[in-house]
């Protein structure tokens, strides 16, 4: 079991740049994921140069629906393609190792796959959702959280796929099924990247926990995750001056993973 560990910041987070700096020269991970947050291109320079100073390799993860793009509105159209046009801009210039994007909150299947099909000149992957998420006044619906669903945008945007192991168990929750089950169907479209966190197992709702604050089986999680080549850790972070959680939650993976690689010699 082999994977690339992923680093997940945003793009305005310059505060996190000299403690990442150090991590990857520590070999605590190996590429960064950077959510490519709307009207920050004037940030791509100061994080191309942990390229340019370390060697430090790139992902890009375009904006989603907190951020305004949502692929299955109709109206938003125009602008969800400004969007990409920016997240090209960042995954060009930080040479990403892929980039992905979400489906869409609240609208139509095909709208998202008429949407997705518009992108030109741009390799990406598409993530699966959670069924529902929290909004103001209740929850919305998800595109892209059933596999059906999913399979559907891989075979008709020909794009990627992400599979967000902690998307897939919220989804899998909602809908009745067994979470370890659910993932292992995912699995089976060929993902090419993985996102982690640790959560409630029983919970409908994603939360970023760090590994060990929750009680998923995550050993079992991994050993479900066959294929791919990235594995981006998704957890949430407990300071704005460091990224010492980062570092026990990669550990805490590593662990995992060599005790399956020890027993698999």
């Amino acid at each position: 079991m082999s994977y690339k560990i992923g680093l997940k910041l945003w793009s305005l987070n310059e505060n996190y740049i000299s403690p990442a700096k150090e991590l990857f020269e520590r070999g605590v991970y190996d590429y960064i994921e950077l959510y490519a947050v709307p009207n920050s291109l004037d940030m791509i320079a100061k994080w191309k140069s942990l390229t340019r100073n370390c060697g430090v390799k790139f992902a890009i993860h375009a904006p989603h629906f907190s951020s305004g793009l949502d692929f299955s509105n109709p109206n938003k159209l125009n602008y969800n393609l400004n969007l990409c046009e920016e997240v090209k801009i960042y995954s060009n210039e930080l040479e990403a190792l892929y980039t992905i994007f979400h489906p869409g909150i609240g609208g139509e299947l095909l709208e998202s796959i008429r949407q997705m099909k518009m992108i030109k000149d741009l390799k990406f992957a598409i993530e699966n959702k959670p069924y529902i998420v929290p909004m103001e006044g209740g929850t919305a619906f998800c595109v892209g959280a059933d596999f059906d669903s999913i399979k559907r945008i891989l075979d008709e945007v020909e794009c990627d796929f992400c599979l967000d192991a902690g998307h897939a168990l919220c989804s899998a929750n909602f809908q009745g099924l067994n979470p370890y089950d659910y993932i292992a169907k995912l699995n089976g479209l060929k993902p090419r990247i993985y996102h982690i966190s640790d959560n409630n197992v029983e919970s409908k709702f994603d939360a970023h926990l760090h590994f060990g604050d929750g009680n998923i089986e995550l050993d079992r999680v991994l050993s479900l995750l066959v294929g791919g080549e990235f594995l981006a850790i998704e957890t949430i972070k407990d300071s704005k001056e460091n990224l010492d959680d980062f570092i026990k939650d990669s550990n805490y993976l590593k662990n995992i993973i060599a005790n399956f690689n020890d027993k698999a010699l």
